[in-house]
């Protein structure tokens, strides 16, 4: 049985996707059985420290004969939360929020894009890999209609908090934010920022301090 809780640090939430993606690689490849210290060398983590993370959910493996990998996946999926359907809206049918909509960042067992919005009268009545663009001032309308929950903002940033606002008014779970600005939600909803300019400026750090 999974063991979950409020406390689970940051640090172990964030490793656990990375975890994941190295397990679903795996088994694509018909591998069955991993030890902590090969998936250690793939991840880049310790041993040890992957040992302590599995071990916060109640463990997965047994000594010496290490980790199903079938198992191991699909309770850290289930950990995740990819065990369960999402509706998903992205509200910016720009670059950015159409390349998101076609190239598979959204498994279909697990997500289901319904609708875009968008304020640009070119876009609406458009669609996108078949999701439909619709005016962003029927975006509350849509959210009474609708259970959706997470909402994609890929807008200008000026308007990112009032979409924010509306999202959560809406009955939204949680925010995916793009846009360089932070958002500020209540507690009830989650809202997590990528901020590509901040990962371009580390990336030039290494370029610059890296022998």
């Amino acid at each position: 049985m999974i063991k979950t809780n409020s406390k689970v640090s940051p640090a172990v939430i964030r490793r656990l996707p990375r975890y994941y993606r190295f397990l679903n690689d795996l088994q694509a490849r018909g591998i069955n059985r991993i030890s902590s210290g090969v998936l250690s060398d793939l991840s880049g983590y310790t041993a040890s420290q992957i040992r302590q993370d599995l071990n916060t959910f109640g463990g997965f493996g047994q000594q010496g004969y290490g980790y199903n990998i079938n198992t191991l996946k699909e309770g850290i999926g289930d950990i995740l939360g990819l065990d369960r359907k999402y509706t998903v809206v992205i509200i910016g049918a720009g670059n950015l929020g159409r390349a998101l909509a076609r190239h598979g960042w959204f498994p279909k067992e697990t997500f289901k894009v319904v609708s875009m919005f968008d304020s640009s009268k070119d876009l609406i009545g458009k669609d996108v890999a078949g999701i439909p663009i619709r005016d962003v001032t029927g975006l509350p309308g849509f959210l009474s209609e609708h259970n959706v929950d997470i909402g994609l903002i890929t807008t200008d940033q000026k308007v990112a908090q009032d979409i924010a606002d509306i999202l959560v008014e809406g009955g939204v779970h949680g925010i995916w934010n793009f846009t360089p600005t932070d958002i500020e939600t209540p507690s009830t909803v989650v809202a997590k920022s990528e901020h590509l300019s901040d990962s371009l400026h580390e990336l030039l750090f290494y370029v610059n301090h890296t022998d």
